[in-house]
């Protein structure tokens, strides 16, 4: 049921982050018919990326579970759709093989999403590690870059990564366009540099708007521009004018569209969720992961059969939404019903968009998908995880994301059955690697100031916090109260911390910092207290005189800093 509670909040929400939509709408709809050699593959593109943001965005939203969660068209499933739509096109030559061949894939991801809803599989995506996760997404972001450079120069981009890299100096010297390049890199500037001017409108507009009229003056040539778009109501994709159904090979795209409808589904599923969790984290409200998976793939469905393309919840939009003030679902359907208005009234305006600068916007999205934290810290993290990191990410760049994300996954898990087995080797028990224990005192807390004990949270861990307690972990540390001074967290029991371990303690850190609690750390074992120094949180975060090796020290220095009061 829908709440009105934050009626103006929510709509206000809802238009800014439509607003930030627009262009990436259009982008990742031509990037996706980015393999199509034909004059008429931007406008379809441009379309079926206004499609699928518009009708993902609203029923996603409607039967979601995470209330201020926005969908619509994503970097990686882009980079999905786009190899699909490239295979149709260099197998079959026909538009309507690939707009059929599209939208099926759209209805499998749909379809495939429901059910992982319904045998509640969305809890299983909390046991995905840090490093397969950030090598997915930096090589996803790499991708986005690296076929973009193209239109940024006025040229149409191969299909395979390798043609990407090996081909631009025979086609940089084979001649560019100065005037994309100029474009292109106006937008850029303009999406970087125009936040520190003013946050309160979203700086890909400007650029949009700002670098199209600029085109005007130049007389940019028409193939470099979108062209002009579809106008009117949404229709299936059987119904689409143009669409020839004589000489279909239905059975070969119905088949060819399984295994990327259940890549797309697998892929969007992850993107939504992590997306939830940073909504979640932002308005401290917890989603329903089932919920949301059910919501997102009648949105898929509904927009593969209206010729739109695959998304999933979306980060940037998410935030700029909440922080705009939307909080129900009705932010994310007011989002998509602005869309829905500027496919119907303003399609002809779009025409003159140039690629490049769409090209622009969407090297500023590669960027910010790329993990630099985990790659600057690849020589501080455990060697098992920098391993796992990298081989996701060239497996990523260089073959297939489904490929990288399944050998990522085996690679982690059996490290960590190596490193769980060295553990008990050395006399830790498995019932001690289980869970956190945040309630029972431990047999040393005796001695505490009294004047102290109304402003002092001892929060007991219990375990090594690696990738599939990190989710727990977070929940025991989003229980500390936010009036208490002084937080130790006793770490006697934690033998060990991964990549994903180490991200969510300097989190939580960090959090309850912000709220002006003075955090204090007990016993911290030789491998964990190793890595917390090498990642710089001891000393940057906690000084070394706030970590104890007995609870007595503890004690003893809040007793002194209580006498110096």
């Amino acid at each position: 049921m829908l709440k009105t509670n934050n009626l103006k909040g929510d709509i206000f929400g809802g238009i800014t982050a439509g607003i930030v939509a627009l262009p990436l709408a259009l982008a990742f709809g031509i990037q996706a018919f980015g393999g199509v050699d034909d004059p008429n593959a931007s406008q379809l593109g441009a379309y079926a990326g206004l499609v699928g943001a518009t009708l993902l965005g609203f029923f996603a939203a409607l039967f979601g579970g995470t209330h201020s969660q926005i969908s619509g068209p994503t970097g990686p499933m882009t980079v999905i759709t786009a190899s699909l739509i490239s295979g149709i096109w260099a197998s079959q030559q026909s538009l309507s093989a690939v707009l059929i061949g599209m939208s099926l894939a759209g209805i499998f991801c749909g379809i495939f999403q429901v059910l992982f809803g319904i045998i509640k599989i969305g809890k299983y995506v909390r046991y995905i590690p840090y490093p397969v996760l950030s090598g997915f997404m930096s090589g996803i972001g790499v991708i986005i870059i690296l076929q973009q450079i193209y239109p940024l120069i006025g040229l149409k981009s191969p299909v395979l990564v390798v043609d990407m890299v090996t081909q631009l100096p025979q086609r940089i010297a084979e001649g560019i366009s100065l005037i994309s390049l100029l474009l292109g890199v106006g937008t850029i500037l303009i999406i970087v540099l125009f936040p520190y001017i003013t946050r309160k409108v979203p700086s890909t507009l400007v650029a949009l708007i700002v670098m199209t009229l600029v085109s005007l003056l130049f007389a940019l040539p028409q193939h470099l521009s979108i062209g002009a778009i579809p106008a009117g109501l949404p229709v299936p994709f059987f119904a689409k004018e143009g669409v020839g159904m004589e000489g279909i090979d239905w059975g070969s795209l119905i088949v060819g569209a399984i295994v990327p409808g259940l890549t797309l589904a697998g892929l969007g599923s992850i993107d939504t969720l992590l997306t939830s969790v940073v909504a979640d984290n932002i308005t401290k409200t917890k989603h329903n992961s089932n919920r949301e998976l059910i919501g997102q793939g009648i949105g898929n469905a509904l927009a593969g059969l209206f010729g739109g393309i695959s998304g999933a919840g979306a980060t940037m939009r998410t935030v700029v939404n909440v922080k705009s003030g939307g909080r129900t679902q009705l932010s994310g359907m007011t989002h998509a019903i602005l869309l829905l208005a500027i496919m119907l009234g303003l399609g002809g305006l779009v025409k003159y968009v140039p690629l490049s600068v769409l090209a622009g916007i969407l090297i500023t999205v590669g960027w910010g998908i790329i993990d630099f934290k985990g790659f600057r810290d690849l020589f501080k993290i455990p060697r098992a995880d920098a391993f796992v990191l990298v081989v996701v990410f060239l497996l990523t760049v260089f073959v297939d994301l489904l490929t990288a994300v399944g050998i990522g996954m085996v690679i982690a898990c059996v490290l960590f059955m190596k490193r769980a087995s060295d553990l008990v080797e050395g006399g830790y028990s498995s019932q001690e690697m289980t869970n956190f224990d945040k309630e029972s005192p431990w047999s040393d807390e005796h001695g505490m100031p009294d004047q102290l004990a109304h402003s002092i949270y001892i929060q007991r861990l219990n375990g090594p916090i690696f990738f599939g307690t990190i989710n727990k972990f977070k929940e025991v540390m989003n229980d500390v109260p936010d009036n208490a001074k002084i937080v130790i967290i006793r770490m006697r029991l934690v033998s060990f911390m991964d990549q994903s371990g180490l991200y969510a303690m300097e989190e939580a850190i960090k959090d309850i910092q912000s709220r002006g609690s003075q955090v204090l750390m007990t016993i911290i074992q030789p491998q964990p207290l190793y890595m917390l120094r090498k990642m710089n949180v001891i000393p940057s975060l906690v000084p070394e005189e706030h970590t104890f090796t007995t609870f007595e020290d503890c004690t003893a220095y809040l007793r002194k800093q209580l006498e110096k009061q």
